[in-house]
């Protein structure tokens, strides 16, 4: 296909993340959008109304996509029902998937999509949409000039819940080192409380440490006690990275905000402060996507890149089973050894919110 295809695209779950992601196909010339799926139709109705999509609107997306037979569909679901909607979509013939991010709840589903994605041809694509901010884009930039020298650590900051929240930190940490896979992973969770995310259980804070095969370390925490309220009273970085190097660090906030660096050559030195808005980084995911649909190069926001930042999330909570570091590849794991170890009544007793 050449770059000035018209896809036929369709959305299955039509809430909040669906109104996000339309902002992005609807600045993209080459999305038509023929369908909306939802369990309520006036989710989807909402949906087509407010962007004017003129699509048809299902309650059963099996129904959606043997009678519209889109070209790409976006998953907007909460994670238990990302494997088998995506199923649903491969095996109907579906050339680009867009799914909302984590990639399943489980080790041996995020193996299962990547898979399929493979047996099918279908090009599987994760909303790490951070990507495609422009302060992220200066840092890689900045990294591979050589301005704060060789990347040696990096700290990474999340909100609660390794799995929904801490992929976006992981996956803004590997874009700035390359995508070096990991090399082993030690991990500890506090359990003081436990949370449901999109119907998946979590922790209320973590930390660990990772070593990655390209030499770099890197100390992870999350939700961390006392220090979690977003405000800069309490913590600088409460969603983000900051990348120590040689010659000088970079810390950067979730969506791009610089909010400091420093070249130890250079004191006068200062990276440029560049903001993105969401709206922009959803039509740059979306733009980029529907580009490499068209050119078969991977994607930036790929499933291999989803799938070793979800590697190193489950091999988190199975060093916590183990109570030991985990080497990288995992292996001998399919399920998810945090709702293990909770529904097995491993940790102490949990308020759950």
């Amino acid at each position: 296909m050449s770059t000035s295809s018209v896809y036929r695209v369709a959305f299955i779950g039509c809430g909040k993340r669906a109104h996000e992601h339309a902002v992005g196909v609807q600045a993209d010339s080459r999305c038509k959008v023929v369908a909306l799926s939802d369990i309520s139709a006036s989710s989807a109705e909402a949906l087509n109304g407010e962007f004017g999509f003129d699509a048809k609107i299902f309650t059963d997306h099996k129904k959606m996509l043997a009678e519209e037979k889109p070209d790409v569909v976006i998953i907007c679901l909460w994670t238990p029902l990302h494997l088998p909607v995506f199923r649903d979509c491969a095996e109907a013939g579906v050339k680009a998937v867009l799914s909302e991010k984590p990639m399943s709840a489980t080790w041996g589903e995020c193996r299962e999509m990547a898979r399929i994605s493979e047996e099918k041809g279908c090009q599987l694509t994760f909303s790490l949409q951070r990507r495609f901010a422009k302060g992220n884009q200066t840092v890689r930039r900045l990294i591979k000039e050589g301005k704060i020298g060789q990347v040696l650590r990096m700290d990474l900051y999340s909100p609660p819940n390794m799995l929904d929240c801490g992929i976006h930190t992981l996956d803004q940490g590997m874009s700035f080192i390359g995508e070096s896979p990991a090399k082993w992973v030690l991990g500890a969770v506090d359990t003081t409380e436990t949370h449901n995310w999109f119907n998946v259980p979590s922790e209320c804070g973590a930390t660990g440490r990772i070593v990655f095969r390209n030499g770099v370390q890197a100390f992870l925490q999350s939700g961390a006690i006392d220090t979690w309220e977003p405000t800069p009273s309490k913590t600088d970085i409460w969603a983000g990275v900051r990348v120590i190097g040689s010659e000088g660090f970079i810390e950067v906030m979730w969506d791009g905000q610089i909010v400091g660096g420093i070249n130890y050559a250079d004191p006068s030195w200062k990276p440029e402060m560049e903001l993105t808005s969401s709206d922009e980084q959803m039509k740059g995911y979306i733009r980029h996507t529907i580009d490499c649909l068209a050119t078969g190069e991977e994607p930036e926001v790929s499933y291999q890149k989803a799938l070793r930042a979800s590697e190193i999330i489950f091999a988190f909570y199975e060093s916590v089973r183990r109570n030991a570091r985990v080497e990288l590849p995992l292996t001998g794991v399919t399920d998810n050894p945090f709702i293990a170890m909770l529904e097995n009544g491993q940790f102490a007793a949990q308020t759950i919110k």
